[in-house]
């Protein structure tokens, strides 16, 4: 019998006994060969010698930060409820807006309505904050207020996707990716960027840390900020030092083999570092992320010790320990808890306990620490809210104005910049766009933007495209 009759002669119970033991190595196979046809689409468009890591790169100009945290808070926050006095809606509240409301549910708009918050100003330098933020009051004189933000799209995905990759259009780097492809990191041991989710998940998720169509190395990698920061990373049998040396420096060697035999490959480079970065950050992450290592006065001071505040204290603390040890890119998740179309009052409450006393915290430490001039930290969402009700007590989206702050990292300290009109609707002094916001964040770390850029279907693409007419905003650089 010939082996192509013995296979023909095979029962269907056979053939799975036969060839079952070598699903396994099928698999392992597949994957590899994976790895090894993931042609970088965009191979032919780079220069041969070119070669993505994330060995620090030196950027175009002197830099004022080497790191940011951005404190991410999807679902629009109400600046004229927290960051934005209007007298103007005290005025009104009840009465008819004077003008022409865009609003996403445009029959729902009812009438002016006041903030339920009082503002007073804080500080030496006077910057107004509502009662809804009694500790970052406390720090505002580290603050630079932008009152005068304003994006192009009325919907959450698309004005998330401006305010993470520049474009309303989902697919795109984000701007961490584009951060740490322009510049690397510093510390080989951990991811160059890192994403600090929210244990109830995030609007967007993977997208907002994505590295688009730039190389997969860039990607962000997400932490959890309960449990391991990495799930498999310890691994399941305790080796000796001199055993998992000799596994890495053999593993490597393999890896390099196949690098050099498939130049171009992109996301075979990514998927080898992803490895070696795995191994090594078994130790690092650890380390990194200890937070019982704190003192007990820092621990009160993030809140750890209070059930409301205690996990994004704790994104906020693993953040601080990271830019400590040279992460580039931070990004600190929120939940998507800020869109109070209803109950505006209540929801503004719960929101600013939980985040108010973590994030003045973060302010305050990278200052202790002499890191919060060579750290840039910036607050904000996606959009602002209407100044008039929707169904009685809440607030639509707002694009056409909005308040983000920034913190250390070469922006002034205790600064406003710009304004929106009386009743907070539209910015229409020193006006900041997304692209804005995007190209000041590349400057204040020493990248122009203009010259930031990567080949895509022949184009160079970059963060911020030219159509906007983008401008660095020197007004609040110190």
């Amino acid at each position: 019998m010939t082996a192509s009759d013995a296979w023909n002669a095979w029962t269907r119970r056979e053939w799975v006994r036969h060839v079952g033991a070598g699903f396994g190595g099928a698999a392992l196979a597949s994957l590899l060969a994976e790895d090894l046809r993931a042609a970088d689409p965009h191979a032919k468009e780079r220069t041969p010698e070119r070669r993505d890591d994330l060995k620090p790169k030196p950027p175009h100009f002197a830099p004022k930060a080497r790191s940011v945290i951005q404190l991410m808070m999807p679902g629009g926050p109400s600046h004229v409820d927290m960051f934005d006095p209007k007298p103007a809606l005290e005025r009104h509240d009840g009465k008819r807006f004077p003008g022409v409301i865009d609003a996403m549910n445009a029959d729902k708009v009812g009438a002016v309505m006041r903030s339920p918050f009082r503002f007073a100003k804080h500080g030496n330098s006077g910057i107004d904050v509502s009662d809804l933020l009694p500790y970052l009051a406390r720090v505002v004189d580290k603050l630079t207020v932008v009152r005068s933000m304003y994006t192009e799209h009325i919907n959450h995905e698309p004005a998330i996707w401006m305010m993470n990759t520049g474009r309303t259009i989902p697919g795109r780097p984000s701007a961490g990716s584009w951060v740490v492809y322009g510049l690397g990191t510093e510390n080989q041991n951990l991811p160059a960027y890192v994403a600090l989710e929210d244990p109830k998940g995030e609007l967007e998720g993977i997208r907002n840390w994505s590295a688009g169509w730039l190389p997969p190395i860039y990607q962000g990698t997400p932490f959890r900020a309960v449990g391991s920061p990495v799930l498999n990373l310890k691994p399941s049998r305790t080796l000796t030092t001199e055993v998992q040396s000799r596994r890495q420096a053999f593993l490597s060697a393999l890896a390099e083999d196949h690098r050099r035999s498939h130049p171009g490959e992109a996301e075979l480079a990514a998927r080898i570092a992803s490895y070696e970065l795995a191994a090594r950050m078994q130790i690092s992450a650890s380390d990194a992320l200890d937070l019982s290592s704190e003192s007990a006065a820092t621990r009160l001071a993030y809140g750890l010790n209070d059930e409301v505040t205690a996990s994004y204290g704790r994104r906020c603390l693993m953040a601080r320990r990271l830019v400590e040890r040279g992460v580039r890119f931070v990004q600190v998740f929120m939940d998507f808890a800020w869109d109070q179309h209803t109950n505006l009052e209540t929801g503004l409450c719960e929101n600013c306990a939980r985040t108010d006393r973590p994030m003045a915290a973060l302010v305050a430490d990278l200052d202790r620490l002499g890191l919060l001039n060579q750290t840039l930290v910036m607050w904000g969402g996606e959009f602002g809210r209407l100044p008039v009700s929707e169904s009685g007590n809440g607030r639509d989206h707002n694009p056409r104005g909005f308040t983000c702050w920034l913190a250390g990292g070469g922006v002034k300290s205790g600064h406003i910049h710009g304004a929106t009109d009386e009743f907070g609707y539209e910015a229409v002094a020193d006006r900041v766009s997304v692209p804005d916001f995007h190209a000041t964040m590349l400057h204040l770390l020493g990248l122009d933007f203009k010259r930031l850029t990567y080949p895509v279907h022949g184009l160079e693409e970059g963060l911020i495209s030219a159509i906007y007419k983008p401008r660095v905003v020197t007004e609040i650089l110190a």
